[in-house]
């Protein structure tokens, strides 16, 4: 992965010592530019204000055209999800989709979100500062339901989602770099879920709080969803 950091690269004069300090300055820089997003008193991006466990019932409102107009009907067997999921850090934005079993159980689901293309923590932490290289599909721990904050589920009839999932591919084959003021994981979703028609809240939110809002802003019968416990 880029930006792998070998022993070898501190032999020649830099210790472990000041490699240590360095991970720690900027570290400290990575948290001084969450600290820097508008809105509301928790727009960091990718934050959230962590609110009490919560069942959010639908609203009333007008209904996009790809939402169908049921979830029992014999035609909706397919869904697409807006998840969050707690992580050590601020929590993960993402999309689960594909069939669903008449009992409700999820069929070979596919998961798109935007996340750094490394399993290092040094593109994360640089990623607050430039843009770094991004991955758009599945991330540990996504289809792990205990890991799960919040989400909304659309039950879709086959043309719909496969109206929605075309969509998402164009979404994913242009989406090339994360950073956490600019692109982060919830402007990703956000497109996601604009080119479904639907209503976004600000992406300087956590996760979490973003996957809540954004059910609650498109509203209607298929609002279907739960907020879990904060942290």
């Amino acid at each position: 992965m880029f930006l792998a950091v070998q022993k070898s690269e501190f032999r020649d004069g830099v210790t472990v010592a000041s490699c240590r300090l360095f991970l720690t300055a900027l570290f400290s820089l990575a948290i001084g530019a969450c600290q820097m997003g508008g809105g509301s008193a928790s727009a960091t991006p990718g934050l959230s204000d962590r609110g009490a466990k919560t069942l959010l019932r639908p609203e009333s409102g007008p209904r996009h055209q790809l939402v169908a107009a049921s979830s029992k009907g014999k035609g909706n067997r397919y869904f697409i999800e807006f998840r969050s999921r707690y992580a050590l850090s601020y929590g993960h934005s993402y999309v689960v989709f594909g069939r669903m079993s008449p009992s409700g159980k999820m069929i070979n689901p596919e998961v798109a979100g935007l996340h750094p293309a490394s399993d290092s923590v040094i593109p994360y932490m640089l990623g607050h500062i430039i843009p770094v290289p991004a991955e758009t599909g599945w991330s540990d721990g996504d289809l792990e339901d205990e890991y799960r904050s919040a989400y909304w589920r659309v039950m879709l009839t086959e043309r719909e989602y496969n109206t929605a999932v075309a969509k998402i591919r164009k979404i994913q084959g242009r989406s090339h770099f994360w950073h956490a003021g600019v692109y982060n994981c919830n402007a990703f979703v956000a497109s996601i879920a604009r080119s479904m028609g639907y209503k976004t809240p600000s992406i300087y939110l956590m996760p979490q709080d973003f996957m809540t809002k954004l059910r609650k802003m498109n509203g209607g019968p298929n609002a279907i969803g739960t907020t879990g416990p904060p942290g």
